[in-house]
């Protein structure tokens, strides 16, 4: 039984090593999706604005879900953030093309439009789903 429990215990770096990488992109995502959208997430969240916190929410599990399929599918750390940079790119140009496919999205969002945040958010959990099985390799 100490036998096991130490072979278990052994993996703790390596999940360590992979937790890194993943806080690390996922701070990376979050920085540069406030970044490409013209409102100010934290602000419309603060002020409670429940459109943000859906859009914002569906953005985060929409990079999280690839996020999780390139760590669990990754050879390496390396390859896991190679990964994991792509996820984080496919979901930002998500934003972009879900702002030209629904005409001022952003300004519904900022004015709480409870239909433009659950649609944003939909479109990046779609695409995160997506982008996900496809790292299923």
């Amino acid at each position: 039984m100490l036998n096991t429990a130490l072979t278990s215990l052994a993996g703790i770096p390596s999940f360590l090593a992979y937790f890194a990488v993943a806080v690390v992109l996922l701070l990376l995502f979050i920085r540069l999706y406030t970044w490409v959208t013209p409102h100010d997430e934290f602000a419309l969240i603060r002020a409670n604005n429940p459109a943000a916190a859906i859009a914002f929410g569906g953005a985060l599990v929409g990079f999280a879900w690839p996020l999780a399929s390139a760590i669990t599918h990754s050879m390496s750390l390396l390859d896991c953030a190679i990964w994991g940079a792509v996820a984080l790119v496919v979901q930002v140009l998500t934003f972009l093309v879900s702002n030209a496919a629904l005409k001022q999205l952003p300004q519904r969002i900022t004015q709480g439009e409870l239909a433009a945040g659950i649609y944003s958010a939909g479109c990046s959990i779609t695409i995160g789903i997506l982008n996900a099985a496809c790292m299923s390799y």
